[in-house]
Order: structure tokens, then sequence, then C-alpha cells
């Protein structure tokens, strides 16, 4: 960060101040995101020590919102901080703070603290959810630093509901951390966190046992800590593929296309979220087609179930593609072709459905009628 330099006679002019005064309004802010394995780690305290450093060096910091659960390590890091005040939202008869966005774009400091960012705003707020928010401060031209868990990161949602065994409802699409301009892991051992969580430093003493039992088991936090490393490790690695210094395109092969063929079934969340996962991990396309059979008109539900589908897709800025057909396989192929598809991922529901009494199951179906194009079955979750 540059600290502000003091004015001279020769410094710029007035007409100069302007025009950067204007230019500067239509630049994006920078955001940092800090993320960890889970509930504990220091994110906050880590987010805390930043901003004191900054305001050391002479940056302008203010916090937008910070959760302090009480913790006196972190309200300690809280003094001489600007905070700015939260906005009480009216909701059935109390008052609920969320973070006030139009105070702090108001204030427009260099850099703003933004805690919890899967946190989702009580009714009544402009924005849904808390990383809307940010968007709207980084797009006004200033810096964030926030927060994150990697069980709220959207494609990883099945993932952690099978480590876990609980279903993570607050969640940040996957963009918000592809679109970071940094993100920085901070790692502690299980040990050292199941120790914090004994000593009350994390939840109140009613929920230490609880807590030990179910999400920070060892096997819980040790597949959590693994993620996230995973995780963050990966970002870093897109960073580099994208930077044309580093990794000349020359370099980096095809460019692949990933199409992930679904139903209107809502288990097909899992496919669109493994299929994310895979485009991501080659930094490629991300398609996803969902053919309708003529003269088979969906049941309400499922209208409703591919509904959300779309949304999800639309989260993970993903393409859908929406085809009517006689046969299934026909679809897929010519999706395929006219994709230009390097990877075709269907479910295994899709492994013993045949269009014909003596055909074989689509996959197969597809798998010869496409050159170079890898089929791929992923597995049910179900037992």
């Amino acid at each position: 960060m540059n600290t502000p330099e003091k004015p001279d006679q020769d410094g710029p002019s007035a007409k100069e101040l302007l025009e950067g005064i204007v230019q500067g309004a239509h630049k994006r802010g920078h955001h940092k995101i800090i993320i960890g394995a889970a509930p504990g780690v220091g994110k906050t305290y880590r987010m805390l020590e930043e901003a004191q450093n900054l305001t050391k060096l002479g940056v302008d910091v203010a916090v937008g919102i910070v959760e302090t659960h009480g913790r006196k390590d972190t309200l300690l890091l809280l003094e001489g901080l600007e905070v700015i005040a939260r906005k009480q939202i009216p909701y059935k008869g109390i008052s609920l703070d969320e973070m006030d966005t139009d105070a702090i774009i108001a204030r427009h400091p260099k850099t703003v603290l933004v805690d919890e960012l899967a946190h989702t705003n009580a009714k009544g707020s402009r924005h849904e959810k808390r990383y809307e928010d940010v968007e709207e401060i980084l797009n006004a031209g200033i810096s964030v630093v926030s927060t994150l868990n990697i069980q709220h990161i959207e494609s990883l949602n099945d993932i952690v509901t099978r480590i876990t065994g609980i279903q993570v409802h607050e969640r940040v699409p996957d963009f918000i951390l592809d679109e970071a301009d940094e993100v920085v892991l901070v790692d502690i051992s299980v040990e050292e966190l199941q120790e914090r969580l004994k000593k009350g430093k994390i939840y109140t003493p009613e929920k230490i046992e609880q807590s030990l039992n179910n999400f920070f088991k060892k096997g819980n936090l040790v597949a959590l800590r693994e993620l996230a490393l995973r995780e963050v490790s990966d970002s870093v690695e897109e960073q580099a593929y994208q930077d044309p210094i580093s990794c000349p395109l020359e370099l980096t092969g095809i460019h692949e296309r990933i199409l992930v063929c679904i139903s209107a079934h809502p288990d097909a969340q899992r496919l669109i979220r493994r299929g994310y996962r895979v485009a991501d991990h080659f930094s490629g396309d991300f398609i996803v087609l969902y053919v309708q059979l003529k003269n088979r008109p969906l049941l309400p539900e499922y209208v409703r179930s591919l509904e959300n589908h779309k949304q999800l897709i639309r989260e993970l800025k993903g393409e859908y593609i929406e085809v009517k057909s006689d046969n299934i396989v026909d679809a897929v192929v010519a999706a395929a072709m006219e994709r230009k598809a390097t990877q075709i991922i269907v479910g295994e529901s899709f492994r013993d459905t045949r269009v014909g009494l003596f055909s074989k199951p689509i996959p197969y179906q597809i798998f010869e009628r496409t050159n170079n194009i890898d089929v791929y079955i992923v597995a049910s979750d179900k037992n």
C-alpha cells in the first residue's frame, strides 16, 4: 500500500486532481479474502491485524462489520479503528443489525473490513446476501478485506455435507472467490483448533462438548483443512495460469470445454457442482445441457427443480442449454459437437438408461458416437 504523499508546489493541478478523482471513482476496489477451514482458526483476528498495520502506514481503513463473538483478543484489536454504525432493519416487531452499505460508500474509506462474507441479510435489506453488498462496495472503488470459511463455497457444498453430515445453507458463488484479487489461507493444526474450542475461545461453554462430537470431530477438521489448502492452492495456480508472462498461451494446451448433462431431478444439483469443479480445475468452459423429451411434459415439482438448477448454473457463471428432442443421445452428441466439448459428464442414472429395448446404455452410445471426447459417469450420492 502507498502512504499518502505530502503536497508540494510542484504537485498536480486542481484539474488533474479532479480528473484523478473521476477516474478513480470508476476503478473497482481490490478484494482480499481471508479463508479458513472452520470457525475459530483466526480469520477475523488476521483481518483486524492487517487493518491495524494499514492504519499505521497511513491508509484510511474503516470497519464495515466485524463479528467478535465476545472474544477478548478480537475486541482488543478493534481498538483505534473507525467502526461504521450498523443499519437497523425492522423485522417482525424487532430490530436486526446489518452492515450499512450506503454509509460505507458515503464514507468512502480506502479499505473496509467485512466479516462473514456468506452471511444472509435480514429480510428488507437491499441485497439478500452480504457478498452482494461487497460487490456494490467494490464497484464503488473501495477495497475490501473479507473472511470466509471453506464450507460456504457453493461448489463444495456436497463434499462438505458428505464430510460433516451437515447441510450448509449460507453459501457464496464460486465466482466471488475466482474474481478476488487475493486469497489468503489462515491455517492452524487440528489439535490447536480443538484446544481453542475446549478453552472457550470459539463457542460458549454449553456448546463445546456438542461441537467436539459433531462438526469439530478430528476427522471432519482434517478433511476440511485439506479442502481449504487445496482450494487456495488452486486459486494461486489459476492466477499463474492467467498470467501470460508466467504461463505462455502456447504452453497451456487444449482449452477444455466441459459439457454436463442433467435431468430435472433435484439431485442434479450435485452433478452441476461436480461439473463446475472439473471445469474450474482445468480453467475450462462450463456448459450444462438439459434435454426435454418431446411429448413428455414435466411435473410441476420438476419444473420448479429445473428453475433451481438454472439459478445455480447462473451463480456458477455457467452456460445453460435446453433442447427438445425425441432422442437423448442425438441431442447430447449434437450439443457436444456444436460446443466442441472435450469432456462429457453424466449422472449415474444415465448408466442403466436405454433408448430402446435392446440398445446399450446412454453413456456408451454417447462415447461410441463422439471422437476424442472423454465421457465420465458420476456416481450417485445414495448408498
